[in-house]
C-alpha cells in the first residue's frame, strides 16, 4: 500500500496498518481519504432501501440481516477511510467477514423450509468469525483477512454458479451480472495497489475533475457494493422461487433495483 503522506488533518497521524493510494487530507481537513470515504454511500443507501423492502414483503429475517450487514460494511469503511485509525480499520474489515458469513448461510440454506434455522452452519460460521476476530485483536497482518474473505467469496461463487447452472438457469443473467461487477471492482482494487506511484504522479498533471476518475479504490467500493447488493437479490430470488412465490427484480433507480414477491 501507499506510504502515508506528511499532510496532517483532523484525525491526526494514521494508526491503521493500511494506507491506501488516495493522498491524505487533500480535499478536506476532516476526511483523510475523501473519495474513498464518500464512495461508501453505494454500500449504505441501497442496502438500507433493500432492508426496508424486504421487511415490507414479509421475507425472512436472514435477508434483512444481509442488507443491514452490507450497510454496516459501508459505515465501517466510511469511518476507516475518514480517519485512518486502527480502531476504525477493525470496524471496516471485520464486518466484511461477518456480513459475508450471513450471505453464505442464506445461499447454502436456501432449499429449506420457511423460517427453518440450521444450527450447525450457524455454529461453524460463528467459529470462523470469532477466529478471524481474535487474529485481528492481536494485530495480525491484513492478508489474514484477505485470505479468509476470499475463501468466503469463493464459497458464494461456487454455490451461485451451481444453482444457476443446474437448478434455476433463468437466473444466470442476474448471477453473472453480480459476479462480473464484483470482479471488475476487484480488478480496479489491484490496479490501485500495484500502480499507485504512477496513479499519484498522473493526478499531479491531470485536471482535478479528471484525476478523481483514477481513484480506483473508490471504484472498488462502488462496484463491489453494487455487486454484493445484486448478490443478495439473487439469493432472495432463489429462496422465493423455492418457496413457490412469484418473485421479480424491479428497478426503481439504476443503482437500486429491489426484490418484490407475490405469494401464490
Amino acid at each position: 500500500m501507499a506510504p502515508s503522506v506528511d499532510r496532517q488533518g483532523y484525525w491526526g497521524r494514521p494508526t491503521s496498518t493500511l494506507d491506501w493510494c488516495e493522498e491524505n487530507y487533500v480535499v478536506s481537513f476532516y476526511i483523510a481519504e475523501f473519495w474513498n470515504t464518500v464512495s461508501n454511500l453505494i454500500m449504505i443507501l441501497p442496502p438500507l432501501y433493500g432492508a426496508v423492502q424486504t421487511f415490507r414483503d414479509g421475507l425472512e429475517l436472514r435477508y434483512i440481516c444481509s442488507f443491514l450487514g452490507l450497510a454496516a460494511v459501508g459505515v465501517g469503511s466510511w469511518c476507516f477511510h475518514m480517519t485512518l485509525l486502527y480502531e476504525m480499520q477493525l470496524l471496516d474489515e471485520l464486518p466484511m467477514i461477518y456480513s459475508t458469513c450471513v450471505f453464505v448461510y442464506c445461499l447454502y440454506e436456501c432449499f429449506k423450509q420457511e423460517n427453518c434455522i440450521s444450527l450447525f452452519p450457524i455454529a461453524l460460521l460463528l467459529i470462523f468469525s470469532v477466529s478471524v476476530t481474535v487474529a485481528f485483536r492481536h494485530r495480525l497482518s491484513s492478508p489474514v483477512l484477505q485470505v479468509m474473505y476470499g475463501a468466503l467469496v469463493g464459497c458464494l461463487v461456487m454455490r451461485s454458479i451451481f444453482i444457476v447452472t443446474w437448478v434455476y438457469p433463468w437466473l444466470r443473467p442476474l448471477c453473472y451480472t453480480s459476479l462480473g461487477i464484483f470482479l471488475l471492482g476487484f480488478l480496479l482494487w489491484n490496479i490501485d495497489n500495484i500502480f499507485c506511484d504512477s496513479l499519484r504522479a498522473s493526478r499531479k498533471t491531470l485536471p482535478p475533475g479528471v484525476g478523481v476518475v483514477t481513484q480506483f479504490h473508490a471504484w472498488w467500493h462502488i462496484f463491489t457494493g453494487l455487486g454484493s447488493y445484486l448478490h443478495i437479490l439473487l439469493s432472495l430470488q432463489i429462496r422465493s422461487t423455492y418457496l413457490k412465490y412469484r418473485p421479480k427484480v424491479k428497478v426503481c433507480l439504476p443503482l437500486c433495483p429491489y426484490h418484490w414477491r407475490n405469494q401464490s
